[in-house]
């Protein structure tokens, strides 16, 4: 195996192998992805869509509920 460094964009999903080293890659690589941008952080909607706070006392909104004018 062969390590090759290069630094390029992604566009719509593909990365493009610069064509100096298109020659020493064969059909199948492994793709270690080091991202320069920090990790996005989560939220607290994040956080609450993923695990949902289940409550004994919880009951839906009817449908005239949602739609009811103060």
């Amino acid at each position: 195996m062969e390590a090759i460094e290069f630094k390029t964009k992604i566009r719509n999903g593909l990365i493009r192998i610069p064509d100096k080293f298109r020659q020493r890659t064969g059909d199948t690589v492994k793709v270690i992805i080091l991202s320069e941008q920090k990790a996005r952080q989560t939220d607290i909607i994040d956080e609450l869509l993923l695990t949902p706070v289940k409550s004994k006392q919880f009951s839906p909104l009817s449908r005239e509920e949602i739609y009811e004018r103060f």
